[in-house]
């Protein structure tokens, strides 16, 4: 029977990793830009274009569907190398070109230590080839189901598989990173009077439950900055050449008016 459900769910897993023929995400910085750009300890945003995006999507209502994590310059031509959970093949090493032709957001963890970054790089690769958790597929399925969810349900949804620490998906497996160097991704902030009366507190951060990392958390956290490519590399609008539409033929305001009807 676990042979039987294991077989079933990858067919599942390789059903929802199929791209939707119907969407194409755009770029909006060239790879270069983006390569130059990345630095070791960064996650990347992407916008995905699979089946199980769309629903990642949905449940997070945020255009970022994968999180990656940058590890530094890799084999592919001195390219950057990303370590991310692919839905078949587990946690895996991939070039940045990978997303060269995605609409994608670097997302920094700003007060980062090089020596912090190294840390959290080198767990990410003694993660390498860890899975998931692909025997319970009704975690799976769900995501078939077009069915609308209330939004206080959408996060608990994308929780995937046993929920073991080292089953998880993209961005449940970082942010399990960072935490491991004490670093917060958004975490819940809750307050605690310092004494009796009620007039100091003190903030202290409550970490959530790993399964309940999305890929937008990196982008709205306080603690991460947005880095965008193009304005990195200097961006002057005055310096644009523009190739301006044809001017449409005067109209009539009252034919104008009359369309309106």
């Amino acid at each position: 029977m676990s042979t039987f459900r294991e077989h079933l769910g990858r067919a599942l897993a390789r059903f929802l990793s199929k791209p939707s023929a119907s969407y194409r995400p755009l770029a909006t910085s060239s790879f270069q830009d983006l390569d130059d750009n990345l630095r070791m300890g960064d996650v990347l945003l992407v916008e995905g274009n699979t089946r199980i995006a769309g629903a990642i999507k949905y449940l997070t209502q945020s255009t970022w569907s994968h999180a990656a994590l940058c590890i530094g310059r890799g084999p592919w031509a001195g390219e950057n190398a990303l370590v991310e959970v692919d839905l078949i093949e587990g946690v895996r090493i991939v070039p940045a070109s990978t997303y060269a032709n995605f609409h994608t957001r670097i997302a920094r963890p700003a007060g980062l230590s090089l020596s912090e970054a190294q840390a959290i790089a080198e767990r990410a690769v003694r993660r390498l080839g860890q899975r998931y958790d692909l025997k319970n597929v009704f975690d799976l399925a769900r995501y078939l189901l077009p069915l609308p969810l209330p939004a206080s349900w959408r996060r608990r949804a994308l929780m995937l598989g046993s929920g073991e620490p080292t089953r998880a998906i993209c961005s449940t497996f970082i942010a399990q990173l960072f935490e491991s160097v004490d670093y917060p991704v958004l975490p819940q902030i809750e307050r605690r009077a310092k004494n009796e009366s009620n007039t100091c507190y003190d903030e202290v951060l409550k970490i959530r439950h790993h399964t309940l990392y999305a890929p937008r958390d990196f982008d709205v956290s306080p603690y991460f900055a947005v880095v965008k490519p193009t304005l990195e590399r200097g961006f002057d609008f005055h310096a644009l050449s523009w190739e301006r539409p044809v001017a449409a033929p005067d109209v009539p305001q009252e034919r104008t008016l009359l369309s309106m009807h």
